[in-house]
């Protein structure tokens, strides 16, 4: 059974006139979590994609790149989409919801946010608005400033991203230090504990990108360090 045809069935309280924020109250517990997941992305990307006034196409397609939608769920992908897109509810109802069900759990907070991320930039412009959005989010998600920072830094094209912005450290640490820090980072990002924090399969392959950066941003302080 695909993640959208879960979606679907977790969604058909919907047709009684529940909104979406009641649906999550449902995806509590594994192995629903990743339904969550899915729905919280979509949801938010929703909203954020009328954050510049518009929504394009390429935010739209976005989510392909998020989750591996086949054909046959492309409706029940767009369904939650055109939900979210026109639910009266405003997005800081959502953050609300997604932050006090994975509360116990800030690394797929992050995970969230770095889908977002994702989708912000697929027309290739960082919006003032999407910004404002973004950091509304990470507020009620309560990412750290640093956590946030390095996202930006990995994902907003404004100049060479810095090595320690992108690790979340300070230039004033030690290179063991430093290192700890990266080897936290290449944890996080296997497949196996993304799963297990309730991330679906469809969304891992966002962790390729980030284990790509940080490896990057560490053999770079690496090399200045040791040069």
């Amino acid at each position: 059974m695909s993640i959208w045809t879960r979606i679907s069935d977790a969604l058909a309280a919907l047709a009684q006139g529940e909104g979406l924020t009641a649906v999550f109250d449902r995806l509590r517990a594994p192995p629903q979590r990743s339904v969550a997941f899915a729905i919280a992305v979509i949801a938010l990307g929703a909203k954020m994609a009328k954050a510049d006034g518009q929504v394009t196409r390429d935010e739209v397609t976005a989510f392909r790149d998020v989750f591996q939608i086949a054909r046959e769920d492309e409706a029940g992908a767009a369904r939650v989409f055109n939900m979210a897109r026109t639910d009266v509810a405003g997005y800081q109802e959502y953050a609300r919801r997604i932050r006090s069900m994975f509360n116990d759990d800030p690394e797929t907070l992050n995970d969230l946010m770095e889908g977002l991320f994702h989708i912000a930039m697929a027309d290739g412009f960082y919006h003032p608005g999407e910004n404002a959005f973004l950091e509304d989010v990470a507020r009620i998600f309560g990412v750290p400033e640093t956590e946030f920072l390095a996202l930006r830094t990995r994902f907003v094209p404004d100049a060479k991203p810095d090595p320690y912005t992108v690790l979340g450290v300070s230039r004033d640490m030690s290179l063991d230090q430093i290192r700890k820090v990266w080897r936290q980072h290449v944890r996080d990002c296997h497949p196996d504990r993304m799963m297990a924090r309730g991330v679906p399969v469809e969304a891992v392959r966002l962790a390729e990108k980030r284990l790509i950066d940080i490896n990057q941003a560490w053999e770079e302080i690496n090399g200045q360090r040791v040069s």
